[in-house]
């Protein structure tokens, strides 16, 4: 039987077909994205996006709601959009709102950069808009209050101007406004008296033309906190505000508000925390209606004018922190105070207090810090300071105090930072206070101390500096002392310590000063001195030292001030000491013998040897003279052939040396790469690495060492050699504006290498061997404005000279932020990056962390960490970590405050302030003459002010407020020309520091 038929086969697709199925499946996975990822996506489109963290939203994941940043309610309609901190930048996007059900946006800290557009206000249903710490422009919309469930609106840290539209105040469910650090400008908005529902009112620090607070603002009922300060208010706190009973928080600071005391605040019942520093507030403290305060977080009047005793109704309060500092008041500190049971933090700095502490102070509340400085206090320290164990500050400098310290403290383990110098106690310091683990600074200087320092001390690990000098501390310095690895300055001079200096001590390798003058100190100083390789200041002078001085201290890299006068040192001076860069010198009253060394025989070091006898040179015109040489001439004659052939010997070693080294050279070649130069060299790199040898280092910081190097052709050079560690970590942190790394080489050639300034130092070439990286500058033989200024030098610089200075530094970075394309922020701005060449003409250095500012940025850009030195730093810098030209400008008033006032940025004489605050504040309350150089006191006493004036705009507290380099020079060409520097006002608002009369704002 024959198989069935085969059934017949189904006939192919055709491919059009096939095509068109493919087709219509594309199509129904693209159309998965509903219509609010659409619009996410198309808003995506408008920003930019540097990180990718909107990597996700895509067609690929098609459910909007587990996007970066969205959040959704149960029914998957997008409610919320949150991308702060996400580094994106471009217009607002308003497409946002025809999500219909969006009720918050936050793009807090990007770099979002146009107006706010009109049209946010389609965002019907917004309840919270947060867009602060952007750089959006122009007005704020009067369409806002258009959105009618608004109840939280921040859009502080912009550059928002005008005025404040009338509008503004229709809303009428708004809680919380935030327009703080603004450039607003106009009349102060009394408009916003209308919204009644306001708890929170932020408006600090815009132009607002200077006028009296508005009364109306007594409507806002519901008002909790009223941030208000450098609003330019004049007059006094109106009598409406004591209808404001929720109000528990009212800052008015940096105002120019008048007159005594306001005391309409005592009737705000729920106030915790006022603030009315930088005012022109004056009179007596009242002691009537406190009653009605029922706690007071932060009372700090600085920089006002009170006057009388503290109110001992204001001490009967649940204080928490109480700040009287800065002002003239005198009498007793009220014993009530020490009841307060909240108080934790207690500052009466600079006053005319008088009396002792309560005694039961700490007693009876956690107190944390205790600033009573530079008052007339005397009498015991209370037992109960650190009752409660929280103890952390304790700062009683400049007072009467007396009697022996409670040995209480001595358990006291929550201490980090002792100041008691500049009174008068006695006694055995407890053995516990030596060995507190958490204190990192211990001052007991210029007391009647006595008695040993405890071998306890080994448990202080964290101490840092220990300032005990101008007391009577006996006995030898404990070895113990070689366990403290943090020390950084040990100074204990004027006592009677005996015995040796204990070789422990230079094991510390952070130690970067020691001081032991003036004590009983005997034996040697032993050549294991040359490890401290930190050590910037060496003073032993007058003790009983005896033996060589040893060559090994020219071995110390960064030592410029050594004393070792007064001691019984003999021999020779050591060779080794022309190896350093010192700015003081002093080997007075010794036995010293022969010849003073060529690099000291210079005017300058001219006092640095007398007390000598046995020593000659150029100051002392006693080398003795060989009578017997005089008298034989046959001996001459063979002393002078039997030279001549040790000449000709050692110049033909000296030949076939450099002879074969030159062949070796050509056999075995330095690997060098990466080698670049960027003016026309008169030698090679090989030169340069022969020459980086110790004997050679001028310098040494953090980021490497720095040599000097003399090349064959005769010219000198500097030649900073990284450190490896420093070049790695400088990777880990140094970003681009790209987000991509470069280390410091990178950022100092890229910096130097284009661009050509007369006082910007020249950078010759630069080369990388193997590990090693070199940069090659031009040598400037007078150091750096901070050596010179702050060492015994400074008073040979004349005013002006020190103009010439300023003026030639101030040209620098006007020509890196105005003529480079980018501009140029430094970012490290100070004395110490000024060098100076020889003829005091002054050159921009150090360019390790300098940054070029993109074009796109209109306003500061972020930085991940924070570059800059200790009293340089711009507040918005430390506070932000964004950094523009603005940041540079107030680094360089305080080198300015530096040249005028011939002090250091920080100094134990400020307290805890810098040189910025305490010119300010003294200024302001005494006058220039009271900060000006006491050096410059023949000088030209009008141009020195007029100097600081500019010195003290550059360092106002908002960046608006200081002028461009460009105006700075113009300013200090006219200081020196004919007349006053000429202001400039901005928008009318003058700067914190003055009021109109003065030269405010120059910009």
């Amino acid at each position: 039987m024959p198989p069935p038929p085969p059934p017949p086969s189904s006939p192919s697709p055709p491919p059009l077909l096939f095509f068109l199925c493919l087709l219509l499946l594309s199509a129904t996975t693209s159309f998965s994205l509903n219509q609010e990822g659409l619009d996410l996506i198309q808003a995506k489109s408008t920003l930019t996006d540097p990180t990718g963290i909107l990597s996700d939203w895509n067609h690929r994941h098609d459910n909007p709601c587990n996007w970066t940043g969205i959040t959704c309610s149960h029914s998957t309609t997008v409610t919320s959009i949150d991308l702060s901190s996400a580094s994106l930048s471009g217009p607002f996007p308003a497409i946002l709102c025809r999500l219909p059900s969006l009720t918050t946006i936050s793009f807090y800290d990007n770099s979002l950069n146009s107006t706010i557009p009109a049209t946010i206000s389609a965002c019907r249903n917004l309840t919270h808009l947060d867009l602060s710490a952007n750089y959006f422009n122009g007005l704020l919309p009067s369409t806002l209050t258009d959105i009618p469930n608004l109840i939280s609106i921040n859009i502080q840290d912009n550059e928002l101007s005008g005025e404040i539209p009338r509008s503004i105040g229709n809303f009428r469910r708004l809680e919380t406004l935030i327009l703080t650090n603004n450039l607003f400008n106009g009349s102060f908005p009394a408009i916003l008296s209308n919204i009644t529902t306001l708890k929170e009112l932020r408006l600090a620090y815009n132009y607002f033309i200077s006028g009296p607070i508005p009364p109306e603002f007594g409507n806002l009922s519901n008002i909790e906190h009223l941030w208000l300060s450098s609003c330019g208010f004049v007059g006094t706190i109106p009598d409406s505000f004591s209808k404001l009973q929720k109000l528990s928080n009212l800052e008015l600071s940096y105002n120019s508000l008048s007159g005594p005391f306001p005391t309409v605040v005592f009737q705000l019942k729920n106030l915790y925390q006022l603030e009315l520093f930088n005012n022109s507030l004056s009179g007596e403290l009242p002691k009537r209606a406190w009653s009605n305060l029922t706690a007071l977080r932060l009372f700090d009047a600085s920089v006002n004018s009170f006057t009388g005793t503290i109110p001992v109704e204001l001490c009967r309060l649940p204080l928490e922190s109480l700040a009287l500092s800065d002002n003239n008041l005198e009498g007793l500190v009220p014993e009530s105070l020490a009841r307060s049971p909240n108080l934790y933090d207690l500052r009466l700095f600079d006053n005319f207090l008088i009396g002792p502490l309560p005694s039961d102070l700490g007693n009876n509340s956690p107190l944390q810090t205790l600033d009573v400085s530079f008052n007339q206090l005397f009498g015991e320290l209370p037992t109960s300071l650190c009752e409660k164990g929280q103890l952390f500050d304790l700062v009683l400098i400049g007072n009467s105090f007396s009697g022996e310290l409670p040995a209480i403290l001595g358990e006291c383990k929550s201490l980090g930072r002792v100041r008691l110098s500049k009174n008068k106690f006695s006694g055995e310091i407890p053995g516990g206070i030596w060995g507190l683990p958490h204190v990192y600074l211990l001052d007991l200087a210029e007391n009647l101390f006595s008695g040993n320092i405890s071998s306890m001390i080994s448990g202080g690990f964290n101490l840092s500096s220990i300032l005990i000098s101008g007391n009577s501390f006996s006995g030898n310095i404990p070895d113990e002392i070689g366990s403290l690895s943090n020390l950084v300055e040990l100074m204990a001079s004027d006592n009677k310590f005996s015995g040796v200096i204990p070789a422990t001590l230079f094991k510390l390798n952070n130690l970067g000063t020691l001081d032991l003058s003036e004590n009983d100190i005997s034996g040697q100083i032993p050549v294991e001195i040359q490890s401290l390789k930190q050590l910037n200041e060496l003073n032993l002078a007058n003790n009983k030292l005896s033996g060589e001085i040893p060559d090994e201290i020219g071995n110390l890299p960064v030592l410029n001030y050594l004393d070792l006068s007064g001691n019984s040192f003999f021999g020779e001076i050591p060779s080794g000491l022309e190896n350093l860069m010192l700015n003081t010198l002093n080997l007075s009253n010794n036995r010293l013998s022969g010849k003073i060394p060529s690099a000291y025989s210079k005017q300058v070091y001219r006092d640095s040897f007398l007390g000598n006898p046995n020593l000659c040179g150029e100051f002392t015109h006693r080398c003795p003279e060989n009578q017997r040489a005089k008298n034989n001439h046959n001996l001459w004659l063979l002393r002078f052939i039997f030279i001549f052939a040790a000449i000709v010997f050692i110049v033909g070693v000296v030949w076939f040396v450099f002879k074969y080294r030159n062949i070796k050279k050509t056999k075995e070649p330095v690997s060098i790469s990466k080698w670049r130069s960027f003016h026309k060299l008169g030698f090679s790199e090989f030169e340069i690495i022969h020459r980086l040898n110790e004997g050679n280092v001028i310098g040494s910081g953090a980021s490497g060492k720095v040599y000097k190097a003399i090349l064959s052709n005769g010219e000198a050079v500097a030649v900073k050699k990284l450190w490896e560690r420093s070049i790695k970590k400088e990777n880990e942190t140094n970003l681009n504006g790209d987000g991509s790394q470069k280390d410091e080489f990178e950022s100092e050639v890229e910096t130097l290498g284009k661009i050509r300034h007369k006082n910007i130092v020249r950078l010759w070439c630069c080369c990388k061997s193997g590990n090693s990286k070199l940069l090659v500058y031009e040598y400037m033989p007078n150091g750096s404005l901070g050596d010179l200024l702050h060492s015994s030098k400074g008073r040979l610089l004349e005013w002006p000279m020190r103009f010439k200075i300023l003026l030639d530094a101030a040209e620098g970075l006007s020509y890196l932020h105005h003529d480079c394309v980018p501009p140029i922020v430094h970012r490290d701005v100070k004395s110490n990056n000024i060098l100076l060449d020889e003829e005091y003409g002054a050159r921009i250095a150090d360019f390790g962390v300098a940054k070029f500012i993109k074009p796109t940025n209109k306003g500061a850009e972020s930085m991940s960490v924070i570059a800059g030195s200790r009293g340089y730093i711009a507040p918005e810098y430390a506070y932000t970590l964004r950094v523009n030209e603005k940041s540079d400008i107030y680094s360089f008033g305080v080198v300015i405050l530096e040249l005028v006032t011939g002090r250091k940025p920080v100094d134990q004489a400020f307290g805890e302030r810098d040189l910025a605050t305490w010119v300010h504040a003294t200024v302001n309350q005494k006058g220039h003459d009271h900060v000006l150089d006491p050096e410059l006191e023949y000088e030209s006493n009008d141009q020195i002010c007029k100097v600081l004036d500019i010195g003290l705009l550059c360092i106002s507290p908002l960046p608006i407020n200081r002028p461009s380099m460009r105006t700075v020079v113009n300013l200090l060409q006219e200081a020196v020309a004919d007349g006053k520097p000429k202001p400039t006002m901005n928008d009318g608002k003058a700067s914190p520091y003055y009021d109109s009369s003065d030269q405010a704002s120059l910009v």
